[in-house]
């Protein structure tokens, strides 16, 4: 199977996985990226069976939005059973790396608001330890300088995404070179950074459901 193939499978596993928990008045939180493409394009063919969807990005929206799938801004909504997204890294631990479509605050505050938060991810993303895959950091534009020293100091090497502004107005850093062997702390010493949003470290809410994509089939992980 290519990645897309294994993909498109994890994405009908976590329909699988849901379908048999929604009412007509279910709300489903929705990630961004190239595996949630194909989550969002199953749920469409079960539009009927929930009320509606909240995005975690202004693509995944418009995207929700052509399949006929009422789209809900998170302040109107009192629950949310499910998010569903994927990851640029998992662990073990259902510990992850988010980020590389910069989407990483709108997601980790949609994660925060769900209930049940189902990561999917073909295997070349499970990991052992975090950190081969550069770790995004959302800064506020005038703080970009100031955050990167901050970030060498935590042993990093960020990078200025050049040319790309999150929905929130904000910018990129992409820290390479980590080596994350206590992501919950890491996670909490960038975002404690004056001029720091947010960094793509879901440690301190990890998936509560991982589902991989193998090559032997899909394969479910919980904590």
């Amino acid at each position: 199977m290519n990645q897309d193939q294994l993909k498109q499978a994890v994405a009908q596993a976590a329909i699988d996985y849901i379908l048999p928990h929604l009412s007509r008045d279910s709300i489903v939180g929705v990630g961004t990226g190239s595996t949630a493409n194909f989550f969002i394009d199953l749920l469409g063919q079960h539009k009927m069976e929930f009320d509606g969807a909240v995005a975690s990005s202004e693509a995944t929206a418009e995207r929700l939005k052509k399949h006929g799938i009422p789209v809900y801004d998170l302040n109107g909504v009192n629950n949310l059973e499910f998010y569903v997204d994927g990851a640029d890294e998992a662990t073990e631990h259902l510990q992850l790396i988010k980020g590389g479509g910069a989407a990483l605050t709108r997601e980790k505050i949609v994660a925060a608001v769900a209930r049940t938060f189902v990561c999917i991810a073909d295997g070349s993303k499970r990991v052992d330890i975090l950190g081969e895959f550069p770790l995004p950091v959302e800064v506020i534009p005038m703080a970009r300088s100031y955050v990167a020293r901050e970030l060498v100091k935590l042993g990093g090497d960020p990078v200025y995404r050049e040319g790309v502004k999150t929905d929130n107005g904000n910018v990129v850093l992409d820290v390479h070179n980590l080596h994350i062997v206590d992501p919950v702390g890491l996670e909490s010493a960038i975002n404690n950074i004056v001029g720091v949003v947010t960094v793509g470290l879901f440690a301190a809410r990890p998936a509560d459901v991982l589902l991989l994509g193998t090559a032997e089939g899909v394969k479910a992980l919980k904590r």
